[in-house]
Formats: C-alpha cells, structure tokens, sequence
C-alpha cells in the first residue's frame, strides 16, 4: 500500500511534489477566497470608499457654497432684505404678495 502510494507521488511533476509550492498554492486560496479580506470584501470596501469620497466632495462644496451665502447675507441689508422676500414672503407696508404655486 505504501509503495502504491510512492510511486503514484513519483510520477507527479516535481513542482506539484515541492511542499514549498503546495504551501504557497494553499496559501494564496485561503487568501484569495477564505479570508476575511478576501478579493469580494475588498471590491466592496473600495466601492464603498469611492462613493463616501464623491459624497464628502459634494458636502465639502455645499458647505463653501453656504458660507459664501452667510457672508453675502451678513454683509448687506440689501441681501438680507431679498432674501426675506424670496423664501419668507415678507413684504413691506401697502405692499400685496401673489404667491403661484405650480402643479
């Protein structure tokens, strides 16, 4: 039975009987497919990276955009009174207000 069992590992190619390259082969499918950071996870956390980086540059640009708004309505009357008129529908004395609201 042994003797079987030596000549069928004879006849391998000597690359397959090199136990370092076994353990290499074993190695790398563990890593590639078992692991817990396999190639899957790791597709999924670099999608994930890249939608949280185009979400943090979107924000990054709101929040100039608003502090360019703060400083303008901060600075002018003019600006302040505009803005009132326009999201607040204020008015001034003898002064009517049509608001159109489209359907």
């Amino acid at each position: 039975m042994l003797k079987n069992i030596q000549k069928r590992i004879a006849k391998l190619p000597p690359l397959l009987r090199n136990i370092y390259f076994l353990c290499g082969v074993v190695f790398g499918v563990w890593m590639l497919f078992l692991d817990e950071n396999n190639l899957l996870n790791q597709y999924r956390k670099h999608h994930e990276l890249s939608s949280l980086l185009a979400k943090k540059k979107f924000y990054v640009q709101q929040i100039g955009e608003t502090q360019k708004e703060l400083t303008e309505l901060t600075a002018d009357p003019a600006t302040q009174e505009k803005f009132a008129r326009e999201h607040y529908w204020m008015k001034r004395d003898k002064e009517d207000v049509f608001v159109i609201v489209k359907k």
